[in-house]
């Protein structure tokens, strides 16, 4: 990776990674209805998913009183810090300002708290648009704190900063402790996240050119890189959080994401040599060698039968 992108990548993870921003006090949320008001296909795709509609009754599971009391804090999920973070769409009036839940996980919580990036990305954008002024938009808004569709390392990192509870990307962390009691009282103990298996499902909102009212599939090379890409960071999660909750039940789900990462890149280990660097260093640096490695590859004839089959998409 060159030392431009290093610098991108790295003001995008402290600005941006783990719903929302809480690494940065500059950035803040600006709401989900800023994006749909031209991204509506999109809004359709989201309006259908678990992200959106988890916002009217998450806090009505069984489960939920007990895991807000071993949580501790605000008896309210919508108003108690250790919840908002991963439960909810915030939206902000201005830096200052105290983050107000306002949908379940939409736009930002995906690609980063938006107020410095948005009147970037939205400047000029249109079907005459210049090459040279789209390449300067694009850049500048990934300096400014947004994490792009075709940054799928980053938007991995993002993923499981809640799906495997790592919260890296939160300014203050939450205790391991914490997280051990909310399992015990029925909050589940992490996900066997998969990026394909997750993001190409219900999710999916590919409305690209020269199309941009079909949402695309992916073929068979780009799910293969997706695939490796998110087995890489979550090798690089995984590995970095492994024992810090000392939960049976974490450990267990932790064991396992471990094992299909590493038989995922072990199946393109000969081939790729930064492959095998990653697992035997898990680093995220190693991990973006990987990722830029396998940038222009078809990796399908290595990893096609690891991957996900459609109908388990989520």
């Amino acid at each position: 990776m060159s030392n431009i992108k290093k610098i991108l990548a790295a003001i995008v993870l402290l600005g941006a990674v783990g719903f929302g921003g809480y690494a940065s006090a500059t950035p803040y949320f600006i709401g989900p209805d800023k994006c749909t008001n031209c991204h509506k296909p999109e809004e359709t795709v989201w309006n259908g998913t678990k992200h959106a509609k988890s916002f009217k009754d998450v806090h009505r599971a069984p489960e939920a009183k007990a895991i807000l009391d071993a949580a501790g804090g605000d008896k309210n999920m919508r108003r108690n810090d250790v919840c908002v973070g991963c439960h909810y769409s915030l939206i902000q009036a201005d830096a200052s300002a105290k983050p107000t839940p306002v949908d379940g996980p939409s736009c930002e919580s995906c690609h980063g708290a938006a107020s410095d990036w948005f009147p970037i990305h939205n400047d000029g954008a249109s079907a005459s648009e210049t090459p040279a002024h789209k390449a300067d938009r694009i850049h500048k808004s990934i300096a400014a704190g947004m994490i792009r569709p075709e940054m799928l390392y980053d938007i991995a990192l993002n993923c499981l900063s809640c799906h495997e509870l790592s919260h890296k990307g939160r300014k203050s962390p939450i205790p391991p402790e914490t997280f051990s009691k909310m399992i015990d009282a029925g909050h589940p103990a992490g996900t066997s996240f998969e990026l394909v298996q997750w993001s190409q499902g219900t999710v999916r909102h590919r409305f690209y050119p020269p199309d941009v009212s079909k949402n695309a599939e992916m073929n068979p090379a780009q799910l293969a890189r997706m695939f490796i890409t998110g087995h890489a960071a979550a090798l690089v999660e995984s590995t970095s959080t492994e024992g810090k909750i000392e939960n049976p039940k974490y450990q267990e789900v932790l064991a396992k994401v471990i094992a299909s990462a590493q038989a995922a890149l072990g199946a393109i280990k000969d081939q790729v040599p930064e492959a095998a660097a990653v697992l035997a260093q898990p680093t995220d640096d190693n991990a973006r060698k990987l990722v830029d490695a396998i940038a222009n590859k078809d990796l399908s004839p290595q990893v096609g039968s690891l991957l996900p089959a459609p109908s388990t998409y989520k």
